[in-house]
């Protein structure tokens, strides 16, 4: 599976056993807490199809899970290769409790490529599993090593057809995404309707494990409902995050600087607040130029709420003024992603941005914390 990386400075904790691709490759604790539970599942396995082998059976089933260590590292490997192919930068390579995933340092750019880097995944799995069956068939039957391979064939298989489940956060869900993304022109749309379907997803998971027995009459063994808990949350976790982030996403890609901007009009920091006094009342903002026509600060309502109306032909504008730094400007035709760029950039200087037409006029103001709410709650601007 793969993922855009959230949280930059985070990785995975574990071993770094070597770097692929420009990134680590991390082996985390839950994984060896993973191989030991296959290696006791797996073992009577081993026993009921090669008798002859005795305790040796738990040496060959830790062979099995060694082989899918390899698998779920091939899997992921194919993801981060496609990715540097596509311009992507990887983060990390891990490989986990429940499988593996590959961090990127951001998204795909378009919906091609995002749809590629997650199906050379599972494919990678179908090759490897092509090719084991294939060497199964070349052994003695019965024999260890047959039995060894053919149930990695089998393993890979079944995790290249589970991860093409078109449901998120499964290599089949972020393929989904990218079809809705280029039918609709929108991610976050995409990633909201993967992300409903892979709740869909892990529900049926577990109902699934749950239903056949006891269907069939039986009931589930205390194995199976672990497991189809743990992977049941696992799904259910990452596909809840995937519908906030593809709503999130959406509210980026509403955001305009016009919408959000209050109208404003441009005086000399050089006036008097008397000057000002009819733009505030119409509900306008203010925002001060210097000698040179930039704008250097904005006028603070409660500062010029504290000044008798008597009194306003005295008060110099810069009396009652915020300063605005450098940095602190954004164009007014920006919109989505790069308005929430803009805004976060001058907000590392200022609580507010002037908003300049491409010509450099000012024709508003524009808080930073408009913006966060406007985020908050998806409103269209």
């Amino acid at each position: 599976m793969a993922a855009a990386d959230e949280h930059p400075g985070t990785r995975t904790r574990g071993w770094v056993v070597g770097r692929v691709a420009g990134a680590p490759v991390v082996v985390s604790p839950g994984w060896a807490v993973a191989a030991v539970a296959l290696t006791l599942l797996f073992a009577p396995t081993v026993r009921a199809l090669a008798p002859t082998v005795g305790d040796s059976a738990y040496v060959v089933s830790a062979s099995f899970v060694l082989l899918l260590l390899v698998s779920v590292f091939l899997h992921e490997l194919a993801h981060a290769l496609m990715a540097r192919r596509c311009g992507i930068e990887v983060r990390e390579l891990a490989v986990t409790l429940l499988g593996g995933h590959t961090r990127f340092a951001s998204a795909a750019s378009t919906p091609g490529s995002s749809a590629l880097v997650a199906v050379v995944g599972p494919a990678a799995n179908l090759a490897l599993g092509a090719l084991a069956w294939g060497v199964a068939q070349l052994l003695p039957t019965g024999g260890i090593a047959a039995v060894v391979v053919a149930a990695a064939a089998v393993a890979n298989g079944f995790v290249a057809v589970f991860n093409l489940v078109p449901g998120l956060p499964l290599d089949g869900g972020r393929v989904l995404e990218a079809l809705v993304w280029h039918v609709t022109g929108r991610r976050g749309r995409g990633s909201e309707v993967a992300g409903w379907v892979g709740r869909l997803v892990a529900v049926g998971v577990v109902v699934w494990v749950l239903a056949r027995p006891l269907l069939a009459g039986t009931r589930p063994s205390l194995t199976a409902v672990v497991w189809a808990s743990l992977v049941g949350a696992f799904l259910w976790s990452g596909a809840a995050a995937a519908v906030r982030a593809g709503r999130t996403e959406q509210a980026v890609e509403r955001i305009t600087v016009r919408g959000l901007m209050t109208r404003a009009s441009a005086l000399a920091a050089r006036g008097t607040l008397s000057d000002a006094l009819d733009v505030l009342d119409s509900g306008g903002e203010v925002v001060l130029l210097d000698t040179d026509g930039r704008p250097v600060a904005y006028l603070d309502r409660y500062a010029v709420a504290s000044v008798p109306r008597e009194r306003a032909a005295s008060v110099p504008l810069t009396a009652v003024a915020v300063a605005l730094p450098g940095g602190a400007v954004v164009q007014a035709d920006l919109t989505g992603a790069a308005a929430v760029r803009a805004v976060g950039g001058a907000a590392r200087t200022s609580a507010a941005s002037a908003v300049l037409e491409p010509d450099g006029r000012v024709v508003g103001l524009l808080r930073t914390q408009d913006v966060i709410d406007a985020l908050r709650t998806g409103r269209r601007t």
